[in-house]
């Protein structure tokens, strides 16, 4: 993140202050001062050659320089164009305006909420339920038997609470993301009615008076009518790499930051008509990609979807060309496998558990802008920071330690006649560092009469005070700055021996990365303060740097521990760098930007660039581009990036990245590219947000395993058990057990679960092996059940429990008695599987969230009651005994206690040789990436579309922020901008002339 206080002190950053004291890293050379004007020639402003009380001027006559010279236009035409004057606007016409021009802000997109909820039904796995529903309603209706209105309705219904449930908790993260986006807006101070007040830049209009100073970002595009030693960076707008001094009458434009001095200005253009509100539309809006997460929900759909499909087709077979089965009963068969196998809740509990994710980010101030990026952050395994505000505190701070002196004054004496040569109010960033060096800010003046100060200009780059010692009363003058200008002022006690001294400490102070500010002090005879000292001494030499946060250290630390590589990237200086990242424990082993584009040394321990940048602790003197460069390469070597950024020209990189961080204070524009949005300082909002994240990942991971094995026990378990035994499950009591599961399931978004100490990534061969065992093993314990009331007397001779009718043997295998066991066992152990998929070690080493064990025993509860009581002949069930219950409920405890040890043993065995083959795929990949062969893959335009159906709908930033999502740099000539701001202001005044005040004279 660039930032003014390192501009200040002369950092070679892409964007840099000219008008604070350079004070490099270099050796002192003696040379003559040179006073050589860098500006424009002045051109002398002229009037429009047309009668400015017609307003109505044509596009054609804008650049007709005959009529309206719009490069040199003054500023009392515009006030004139805008109807206006220097007092601001009455709040009346202010109103008036707002409806005439708008809001000052780009326009952001509202999603529309019944579209919002409808989308959640427009995906496969709903298409699937949808399809069903209507085989309940349509296909249904034959053979004298009425339509399946119960299946019907129940069918809607779970599709309904599905949706109802996501979008709830979709809006309502997305109100918490906006309300903390709202909070970010910025203010500006407006004149209105000839008072000065503070308001929010949004409700700025053309015609309106703005000031602003030092560290202020310029609301709107204006024209300046006042402006004392003002600096604008334009570098988050135009790519320009210097700030452009402003004068009276010159343009500046929204977004851009002040970095020196005070300015008014009348306001000639916002929202969109801003310079910055057209480039944004020309760029246009970025458009959301198939992300990573719908490409694993592509792919666990998929396999629900094959599992479903062939047991159907196996069912069709068997059913009807073997067992003669009439219409309607085999296409109840095959209802049930349809809703049951179906893991219609998937989207919803993973778009709820993000969105949950995202509500708990906000508390650590990460504004989640794209939903998926949670996800992607659990993943990453290179996190690219910036320095400045990052790393470190981004306040320049004097290293009292290293302080050099070169007379009879010590270090404190140093530092204090330092801070008399600074200004104690509207402070640049030096002067800031110097004065808050003291104990108290307040010496800076005490003891002191202040008669001359010369403030710093970036002719002299120095500052100078002379003042009267009350003490002594005799006269004095300090100058501080950069360090080859000071000497070669100093002509009082300067030998060679002392140049020498100074050449090695500048030298000393460029290898650690730390700036020089020299010092110097002369005495004035006589009473004139004007008049010629005894000569400027040199007494010392002051030691600036921007420290390390006091929590970076530690954080970095959390970071590798997380299996997170830090690597710094920033504008800074090279020897600034490698400072910083010593301090830090980061290591010192960086390189130039310029190793980007001319690649390793011949005959260096580096055989490539990308073995390079994946080797380096961090890079220095770093562009936007380079920026963009890194993270492409890091990304063709198969690692996850996080990047962060703070302007417009950063954009390209955060969109790069899987997961682009807008750092505390960036801009729109970056924020618009960002996925993460910080709203504090500092790297540990970072290292927050991913072991946050990676608690969500585990979250869906634990789902996502437990709804491919339901989907395997209902689908194999179903389609056996009427294979082998005729038995037809009422698809009803299906529904039932798949509305109390997504119920439950829903609290999984709430989860207490374990982050992994490592980066975390979706291997769905792990999974599908997983969900293939515990559906088989949950299968076994249903057919076991069935078997055993079909075939035995058991259960009537050990506990004398009966079926429907008082048969002690089901020897009808359509027992209505039998279904509601089935139902019974199925609903519970189903659900009970959650609770393994969950824990990594045995399920009761790891507590479950209060919410998910109270939704677990409500369903359960619910459950028994509905086979106790529920004599509905729709569904085919009879209520069971009290019996009947508890030798289920110790049925389902005694298969449910080796499903731990069942996912041990996949552990041991198929997980670990999964594992190793997929190890073994990776360094084969690096070998090859190595010698140069290509790993990426084509995608088929089939696969593409067929995860898009998967999106996810939760798309914050069009309703929080907006998406500017910069390509590239917006570049234009200075006279250029100036006729563009012309334009605008002629554009408003002509709106203003279509629509006359109503209470104009």
């Amino acid at each position: 993140m660039s930032s003014p206080t390192e501009k200040e002190a002369g950092s070679t950053e892409p964007v840099k202050d000219t008008n604070q004291p350079e004070i490099p890293s270099e050796e002192p050379e003696k040379r003559k001062r040179e006073y050589k004007d860098f500006g424009h020639d002045e051109v002398k402003a002229t009037h429009a050659k047309v009668d400015m009380s017609q307003i109505q001027l044509r596009a054609e006559d804008l650049y007709d320089k005959e009529k309206v010279d719009l490069e040199t236009i003054v500023v009392e035409d515009v006030f004139r164009l805008l109807q206006c004057d220097d007092n601001g606007l009455s709040p009346e016409e202010a109103i008036r305006r707002i409806e005439l021009f708008g809001p000052n802000k780009l326009e952001s997109e509202e999603q529309n909420a019944f579209l919002q909820f409808l989308s959640f039904m427009w995906n496969p796995l709903s298409w699937v339920m949808e399809g069903a529903a209507l085989v309940a309603i349509v296909l249904s209706n034959g053979e004298h038997q009425p339509p399946d209105w119960e299946d019907f309705i129940g069918i809607v219904l779970l599709l309904f609470v599905n949706s109802a449930i996501g979008f709830y908790e979709e809006r309502n993260a997305g109100n918490a993301v906006k309300a903390l986006m709202d909070s970010l807006a910025p203010k500006a101070k407006v004149k209105r009615a000839g008072q000065w007040k503070e308001i929010e830049s949004s409700d700025l209009v053309p015609g309106d008076m703005v000031s602003f100073k030092i560290g202020d970002i310029v609301p709107a595009d204006c024209r300046l009518t006042e402006a004392i030693n003002i600096s604008i960076d334009q570098a988050a707008l135009t790519g320009e790499s210097l700030p452009q001094s402003k004068k009276v009458g010159d343009q500046c434009f929204s977004g851009s930051t002040c970095k020196q001095g005070e300015a008014e200005g009348v306001v000639i253009s916002t929202g969109p008509n801003t310079f910055f509100g057209r480039a944004a539309s020309l760029v246009g809006q970025d458009d959301d990609t198939t992300g990573h997460l719908q490409k694993i929900l592509a792919q666990i759909g998929s396999f629900c979807l094959i599992s479903i499909g062939i047991f159907v087709i196996a069912e069709i077979f068997c059913l009807y060309a073997g067992f003669r089965y009439n219409y309607r009963r085999g296409l109840n068969n095959i209802l049930v496998l349809l809703i049951g196998g179906i893991p219609i809740a998937m989207p919803t509990v993973l778009s709820v558990t993000l969105a949950v994710g995202a509500q708990q980010l906000a508390k650590y101030k990460a504004i989640v802008t794209r939903i998926t990026a949670i996800e992607e952050l659990a993943a990453v395994t290179i996190l690219c920071s910036d320095k400045t505000g990052t790393l470190t505190t981004n306040k320049l701070t004097i290293d009292r330690e290293t302080i050099r002196t070169y007379g009879p004054f010590s270090a404190e004496d140093v530092i204090l006649l330092a801070a008399y040569a600074s200004r104690t109010e509207n402070q640049d960033a030096i002067d800031s560092c110097v004065v808050g060096a003291l104990t108290e800010t307040s010496r800076a003046r005490s003891g002191i009469k202040l008669l001359d100060f010369k403030p710093f200009n970036p002719v002299d780059k120095r500052t100078e005070i002379t003042y009267r010692e009350e003490s002594t009363g005799r006269l004095k003058r300090v100058t501080k700055g950069m360090t080859g200008i000071i000497i070669e002022l100093c002509t009082r006690n300067k030998s060679e021996e002392q140049e020498n001294k100074l050449e090695a400490d500048v030298e000393e102070f460029a290898m650690r990365g730390l700036r020089a500010l020299a010092v110097a002090y002369e005495e004035v005879e006589g009473d004139d303060f004007e008049g010629e000292g005894n000569g400027f001494e040199l007494i010392g030499l002051l030691p600036i740097f921007d420290p390390p946060r006091s929590d970076t250290k530690q954080t970095i630390d959390d970071a590798m521990a997380l299996g997170v590589k830090v690597k710094m990237v920033t504008g800074d200086q090279l020897a600034i760098a490698k400072e910083t990242g010593r301090r830090l424990g980061l290591g010192d082993h960086m390189y130039p930007a310029k190793v980007l584009k001319d690649g390793p040394e011949a005959g260096g321990k580096h055989a490539s660039l990308d073995e390079m940048i994946l080797d380096a602790d961090g890079f220095a003197g770093v562009f936007p581009e380079h920026k963009y460069e890194i993270v492409k390469r890091l990304q063709g070597l198969g690692h996850l990036v996080a990047m962060t950024g703070d302007g417009a020209n950063d954009a390209p990189a955060l969109s790069r990245a899987n997961v682009g961080i807008a750092v505390e204070g960036a801009t729109d524009a970056a924020r618009g590219a960002a996925d993460i949005v910080l709203t504090e300082p500092g790297l540990s909002t970072i290292v927050h947000a991913i072991r946050g994240s990676r608690i969500i990942f585990q979250r869906m991971r634990n789902y996502s395993i437990y709804a491919c094995a339901v989907t395997i026990r209902i689908v194999v378990c179903f389609a056996i058990l009427a294979f082998a035994f005729k038995f037809d499950f009422p698809p009803f009591m299906v529904l039932i057990i798949a509305l109390l599961n997504d119920g439950t399931i829903m609290t999984l978004s709430v989860d207490r679960v374990l982050p992994s100490n490592s980066p975390d990534s979706w291997d769905l061969a792990e999974i599908f092996s997983y969900a293939v065992a515990y559906g088989i093993y949950l299968t076994a314990s249903t057919i076991a059940l069935v078997a055993i009331c079909i075939k035995t007397t058991f259960f009537y001779d050990k506990f004398g429990v009966v079926f429907e009718n008082g048969a002690i043997q089901a020897t009808n295998h359509n027992d209505r008695c039998l279904h509601s066991i089935v139902y019974l066992q199925v609903a519970i152990i189903s659900q009970a599987l959650i609770f393994v998929t969950r824990s990594h070690s045995f399920f009761f080493m790891e507590r479950p969230s209060v919410a998910l064990f109270v939704a677990f025993c409500i369903a359960q509860l619910i459950s028994s009651i509905i086979a106790v009581y529920a004599n509905w002949g729709f569904t085919d069930i009879h209520g069971i005994s009290g019996g009947w219950i508890g030798i289920i409920w110790i049925w389902d405890i005694i298969w449910f206690v080796p499903l731990d040890w069942i996912k041990f043993a996949m552990k041991a065995t198929i997980i670990k040789s999964l594992r190793e083959r997929h190890n073994a795929a990776m360094a084969q990949a690096t070998i090859a990436q190595s010698s140069g062969v290509p790993m990426t893959r084509t995608q088929s335009r089939a696969a593409s579309v067929h995860e898009s159906l998967y999106k996810n709908r939760v798309s914050f930033i069009r309703r929080a922020a907006r998406k500017v999502g910069f390509g590239q740099k917006v570049s234009m000539k200075p006279e250029e901008l100036q006729r563009f701001s012309s334009i605008q202001a002629q554009r408003a005044g002509a709106t203003l002339a279509r629509n006359p005040s109503r209470t104009a004279a």
